[in-house]
């Protein structure tokens, strides 16, 4: 007995030390290329539906019919998941055949609510499913699974209409900053009540300087309890033709060229700023006039600019440094600036416009 445990032993050992020498060797393939033999990959699909399968069991499944659910839904999917997922009428993408293991087509089956529910908010380990749960509440993930729900019955057209109909991104409104007062009773109404939410958070008032058209344009500090706009997940490059535009937009608003700013807008584009979403038609008549006239009056220096492309949209985000005079002194602003971009025949076309400015120096 005693020498067959010594056996036992020294088998575990040579085992133990086969495995090291094999790891520290790097002789592995660990390129995505470079795919699992089929017993392997079999292995992990098991463990992984088992694994699922054991941790979603007590998940409990609300209501999933609600409308509103399912809109909200909708523009979380087409916000963050088509990139991998796809979507009706969706082609290839040129990210989704260097994903291993291939992410499934969502339209093309309807998952268990449970298991669905349960995989958006964890993730999966050493895939490219990631952890919504970490950046999104339960609400929104189970607004997710009620949308998978009605995917696969959604013809192309069906889907770019609740898509378009779909309420902005909860992260994106939460986290507008850029607000503008100029002093007429009509824009007061319009921007004051959370101008003076931001004064009362942060207990400073906002920074005004004379613009170009004599209007006193007001910066006012983001409030302390506000999230910053995130780049997480964004890197330079990802998507240069978004990026392109991006730039484009800045260098048009810089150079007070409204034609130009006017042809990269969608008709169906949102501009957030200071909490306030405003129509295309809305920001044309106000405040495009206004960030015109106080971006040609500044020195904008960018930091930096990332990009993450979704399929057929992308998100460009941005920040800067603004050097401006208000009330005759010099102040630094640091800005920061989200733009949606949803493909448009072989152009691309802002649809969603979020800024967040807060001063850094010359309070």
């Amino acid at each position: 007995m005693k020498r067959l445990i010594i056996t036992f032993v020294i088998l575990c050992a040579v085992v133990i030390a086969g495995v090291g020498a094999f790891v520290w060797s790097g002789v592995y393939d660990i390129g995505a290329d470079a795919h699992h033999t089929k017993p392997v990959y079999a292995l992990m699909q098991a463990l992984r539906e088992r694994s699922i399968d054991h941790h979603a069991k007590d998940v409990v499944v609300p209501n999933l019919g609600d409308p509103q659910l399912i809109l909200k839904g909708a523009g979380q999917y087409a916000a963050m998941c088509t990139g991998c997922h796809l979507a009706p009428g969706m082609a290839e993408n040129e990210m989704r055949p260097g994903l291993y293991p291939l992410p499934p087509e969502l339209a093309k089956f309807r998952p268990d609510p449970r298991e669905a529910f349960w995989v958006i908010k964890h993730g999966v380990k050493m895939s490219a499913m990631p952890a919504w749960g970490a950046s999104h509440d339960d609400a929104t993930i189970w607004s997710m699974v009620a949308f998978l729900q009605k995917l696969p019955d959604m013809t192309p057209a069906q889907y770019k209409d609740i898509v378009a109909k779909a309420p902005q991104d909860h992260d994106m409104d939460e986290a507008g900053g850029h607000s503008h007062s100029h002093g007429g009773a009509a824009d007061e109404d319009a921007h004051g009540a959370a101008a003076m939410e931001g004064m009362a958070a942060t207990g400073q008032a906002g920074h005004s300087h004379d613009a170009a058209d004599g209007d006193a344009h007001e910066h006012s500090a983001a409030p302390a309890v506000e999230a910053p706009l995130s780049m997480e997940g964004m890197k330079p490059g990802a998507a240069p033709t978004a990026e392109a535009v991006a730039r484009t937009f800045q260098t048009a608003l810089q150079h007070g060229d409204r034609e130009a700013v006017l042809a990269l807008l969608a008709p169906d584009v949102g501009v957030s700023e200071g909490g306030h979403t405003q129509t295309r038609d809305e920001y044309v008549a106000g405040h495009l006039g206004e960030d015109i006239a106080f971006l040609k009056a500044a020195k904008l220096t960018p930091v930096s600019l990332g990009s993450m492309p979704m399929g057929d949209t992308a998100m460009v985000g941005s920040e800067s440094e603004i050097g401006a005079t208000m009330k005759g002194k010099p102040v630094t602003l640091r800005s920061r600036e989200m733009l949606k971009l949803r493909k448009d025949g072989d152009s691309w076309k802002i649809v969603s416009v979020q800024w967040q400015t807060t001063p850094t120096t010359g309070e």
